[in-house]
């Protein structure tokens, strides 16, 4: 039945082609539970459109009562953060650069197939993530 429309499901409606649109409401009317938890989806997204925090927070709110209200686990779990999204928008901060250094330390990890001493390993992370500029000696001639 969904076989094959993953992308159609990944895609925001807005950015849907009117071909794929009307395909998503009818995969929609045959599944509800996967249609409210992409309407659910498209809301979430929406309130990040939103500029003013105590608008966007109130906006939250109602979504996070739609969402419990739903039944649906994965968005149940999802409200029990609300404090880390509610401060997003106070700070607009993400962990964004926090992820990007650990997918650079866990590849540093891979490539060597593990450390014989934590002091190797630490000295590595400082060495790719680090800012560490190095002074080489200039050739002479």
């Amino acid at each position: 039945m969904i076989k094959n429309h993953k992308y159609t499901y990944l895609r925001l409606n807005r950015n849907l082609p009117d071909d794929k649109r009307k395909e998503l409401e009818y995969l929609n009317m045959l599944d509800p539970n996967l249609g409210a938890a992409y309407r659910l989806q498209e809301m979430f997204l929406d309130i990040f459109q939103i500029k003013d925090s105590d608008e966007a927070k109130l906006h939250l709110t109602s979504w996070c009562e739609l969402a419990m209200e739903s039944g649906i686990q994965s968005f149940i779990k999802f409200v029990g953060h609300w404090s880390g999204i509610v401060n997003y928008f106070d700070t607009k901060l993400t962990n964004g650069i926090l992820e990007g250094i650990n997918s650079k330390i866990q590849l540093a990890k891979r490539r060597t197939r593990g450390f014989r001493n934590i002091k190797n390993f630490i000295n590595m992370i400082i060495l790719i993530c680090g800012k560490v500029k190095f002074n080489y000696p200039l050739k002479t001639t």
